[in-house]
C-alpha cells in the first residue's frame, strides 16, 4: 500500500517538483497551496507523512504546525525552512514537528529521509516491554505508561525514548542516537534531538509529579550525548 504524504507549500515550482517527485517514488500525494487548505485535508484525510513549509501565505506556519500534530497524532511531521530561518526550526520543533529540511531540499535527501522516517512509523516487530521503575516503554503497541497511566508521545519522542529505553545506564552519542532514530545518513546540527529530549524531560517529570512515580532520567553527557538512567546521583557541577 502506497504510503500517503501531503505537502503544504505556496511555491508552485517546489511544490510541482515534490509532488512530481514523490509520485515517482510509488507514494499518493495531496499537495496543498495553503495553511488553511491543508488543514482541511489533514482534517479528513489519514496521512503518513505531512512536509509543511513554515513561510505560507495566509497562516502562521507554526501554528499550522501545531494544528497539524493535533490532527494527525500519528503521522510524522517535516518542516521545511531557509537556512538563515534557523530559530523557525527550534520554534517549529516545539510546536509538534519530528524534522526537519532545509530549502533548498536536495531530493536524494528528501527521499532517504522520507524513507527512514516511513520505516521507523510502521513500528518495531520485536515484542518488547521494557519496565525501568514506573515508566513502562510497551515497544509492540507503541505505548509508554507510567505507574499505570498512559503518556502521550508524538511519534519520535517514542521512538526516542524505545532507544534510550532499549540500553539503560548505558551512554548513547548523538551520532547513535540520530543514525538509529532520525536518519542514518544525518549530518550536520542536530537541535532536533535536543528539542525532543528537551520535551520528553518535560512530559515524564509531570506526570511523574502528578502521579508521584518514579520514573528514569534522561542525563546528559556533555559532549557525547545522553544516558536514560533510574535514580542518577546528583551532579556536582554539571548542569542538565
Amino acid at each position: 500500500m502506497p504510503s500517503r504524504i501531503l505537502i503544504i507549500e505556496d511555491d508552485s515550482t517546489i511544490g510541482n517538483v515534490l509532488e512530481s517527485s514523490l509520485r515517482s517514488h510509488g507514494h499518493q500525494v495531496f499537495w496543498e497551496s495553503t495553511g488553511t487548505a491543508g488543514l482541511a485535508r489533514a482534517a479528513s484525510t489519514p496521512v503518513d507523512l505531512v512536509l509543511l513549509d513554515l513561510g505560507l501565505p495566509d497562516l502562521d506556519g507554526v501554528e499550522v504546525c501545531r494544528q497539524l500534530r493535533r490532527a494527525q497524532p500519528g503521522s510524522i511531521l517535516v518542516i521545511l525552512t531557509a537556512r538563515s530561518a534557523e530559530m523557525d526550526v527550534v520554534v517549529g520543533l516545539e510546536a509538534g514537528a519530528d524534522d526537519y529540511l532545509v530549502k533548498p531540499v536536495r531530493l536524494t535527501e528528501l527521499h532517504a529521509r522520507i524513507r527512514a522516517h516511513l520505516r521507523r512509523n510502521e513500528g518495531s516487530t520485536a515484542r518488547a516491554v521494557r519496565p525501568i521503575g514506573d515508566l513502562v516503554v510497551d515497544v509492540t503497541r507503541r505505548r509508554v505508561t507510567v505507574a499505570g497511566h498512559e503518556l502521550r508521545l508524538r511519534p519520535k519522542e517514542f521512538d526516542l525514548l524505545a532507544r534510550l529505553a532499549a540500553q539503560p545506564d548505558v551512554a548513547l552519542s548523538r551520532e547513535t542516537l540520530m543514525s538509529e532514530v532520525w536518519d542514518e545518513h544525518w549530518y550536520g546540527s542536530t537541535k532536533t534531538l535536543d528539542v525532543h529530549v528537551a520535551a520528553l524531560r518535560r512530559k515524564i517529570e509531570e506526570i511523574a509529579a502528578a502521579t508521584k512515580a518514579r520514573v528514569p532520567e534522561i542525563v546528559t553527557l556533555r559532549g557525547h550525548g545522553y544516558r536514560l538512567e533510574l535514580d542518577p546521583p546528583e551532579p556536582r557541577n554539571a548542569a542538565r
